[in-house]
């Protein structure tokens, strides 16, 4: 292994040697290699920020905490001037931009071009507040990392000792104002409602300000003193809507680590949210959400309704080839939707995030069709789902999503019930895998339930449905050796 990597080191080696030459020629607009080389993740950060010493504290931290705590303790340092800022705006302005760094792994341009600038402004009262000025390219952060870099900017000017912003009513309205124009401009993930805006702006401790993006300006509330510009600011109207309100249960994790005070709004925020999105998921159950059908693209397929019967049916774990906020399915499941799904595809889903990227699992069930001719089965094989695929008639059932149960964890979820799994099947008692009905009753027989390959569907047939079913087959029904036959049509 060492080998390895030490022929990468210095195959890099030599290949930077070749571009120092290059440059020297004259023939680019630079004579210098501009892409420094990282070692790992902190070293990134430092090179994109241009802050030294930075990486070393970052690897002390990570080693303690989860990368999220370590965007935010990293601000004790800041603000103990262990790498050289002496004044405040400087201060917040090295640390949120190290924050979001740190957050988006180096490899995005928001830390940088996403961040126009950090102020510290005065509220009526004569006390200092921290306004953060976002632009565009922000959108590249993400949604975490966005509502994130609010929370490092709060827990920063809380240690430097500078009050919460204390917002006029007309910017509020502002607010409201400006989000829902933009809206209208490029059309967000999630339009908040006034009353949704209201909350963040009047409880948020940090100022969530802008530079222009667009060419329209606002109509109402212009020229107000604390807002510098009419023209609508498209890195503000993201960091709210697709950051603060769809990324609060992340916000209030940290926030419940950090022991911070002055954000429980966000569970206000959340229950706002839920109440527009549908019923609350509470203790007894939980229950559908249509926010992934909304502002749907014509020509897009659905594939299931919200938790409706024949819809994908969950199933926890993961696969050697499905990696972070993925979703695996059967290979002849991709072939019975037609093929609109494929390796790589990013399917928006019902919970627990706003998409997963789609891979091929052969171990999970894959889909039940009934064909042309009447018959029901469950296609667990790719080769013959293409084969059936202009077959098929209807599907009855489109077969087990593999999410992680990480997924679930990272957006601060609850745990949604699953199917009955083989995985479950031998934590019960289950041995080996039974080939036929007759080795699934010999495990029966053994102590062991059903193996979930033989349960069929019947959860999604209600019991009055069933007893229709029952009584029927025993008055019109007949046995023919080892068949039973039953009139098509009743």
């Amino acid at each position: 292994m060492q080998a390895y990597y030490d022929r990468l080191n210095n195959g890099l080696a030599h290949a930077m040697e070749v571009a120092v030459a290059a440059r020297k020629t004259g023939l680019d607009p630079e004579m210098v290699v501009e892409i420094p080389i990282a070692n790992d993740l902190a070293d990134r950060v430092e090179a994109q920020v241009g802050i030294k010493g930075v990486a070393a504290r970052i690897r002390e931290l990570e080693a303690e905490m989860s990368r999220e705590e370590a965007s935010l303790k990293i601000g004790d340092d800041f603000v103990a001037r262990r790498f050289g800022e002496t004044e405040k705006e400087e201060i917040l302005d090295h640390t949120i931009r190290t924050s979001m760094a740190l957050l988006t792994e180096g490899v995005v341009s928001a830390p940088i071009e996403g961040i126009a600038k950090v102020a510290v402004r005065k509220n009526d009262d004569g006390t200092e507040y921290l306004s953060i000025y976002y632009a565009g390219p922000i959108r590249s952060a993400g949604g975490t990392a966005q509502a994130l870099s609010v929370l490092v900017g709060d827990y920063t000017r809380r240690l430097l000792g500078i009050n919460r912003y204390i917002p006029r009513p007309e910017e509020i309205e502002r607010y409201i104002e400006e989000i829902r124009q933009y809206n209208n401009i490029m059309s967000l993930q999630y339009l908040p409602s006034p009353d949704e805006i209201r909350l963040i702006i009047q409880n948020c401790p940090v100022c969530i300000d802008g530079e222009p993006t667009e060419k329209d300006e606002v109509s109402g509330y212009r020229n107000l003193e604390r807002v510098e510009t009419n023209t609508v600011r498209g890195g503000m109207a993201l960091v709210i809507a697709e950051g603060l309100i769809l990324k609060a249960p992340k916000v209030l994790k940290n926030v419940r680590k950090m022991k911070m005070d002055g954000w429980d709004w966000l569970e206000e925020l959340m229950h706002s949210k839920s109440a527009g999105d549908g019923p609350e998921e509470e203790e007894i159950g939980i229950h559908p959400k249509d926010k992934f059908l909304r502002d749907l693209i014509g020509g897009r397929p659905v594939f299931a309704y919200p938790m409706r019967k024949g819809g994908f049916r969950l199933v926890y774990g993961r696969s050697r080839n499905t990696g972070l906020a993925a979703g695996g399915l059967h290979p002849a499941t991709l072939h019975i939707l037609g093929d609109f799904l494929a390796v790589g595809t990013q399917m928006k889903t019902e919970r627990p995030g706003k998409a997963a990227g789609i891979s091929p699992v052969d171990s999970i069930q894959g889909p039940t069709v009934m064909l042309i001719n009447g018959d029901v089965l469950r296609i667990d094989d790719a080769k013959k789902a293409r084969e059936l695929s202009p077959q098929v008639a209807s599907i009855l059932d489109v077969g087990e999503i593999l999410i992680s149960y990480g997924e679930f964890m990272e957006n601060n979820h609850v745990l949604a019930p699953c199917a009955y799994c083989e995985a479950w099947w031998h934590l019960e008692g289950g041995t080996g895998h039974p080939e036929s009905e007759e080795e699934a009753l010999v495990c029966c027989e053994n102590g062991a339930y059903l193996h979930p390959d033989f349960t069929l569907l019947w959860d999604d047939v209600t019991p009055a449905k069933i007893r229709i079913l029952a009584d029927y087959v025993s008055t019109q029904g007949t046995l023919s050796g080892d068949t039973l036959k039953i009139p098509e049509n009743p």
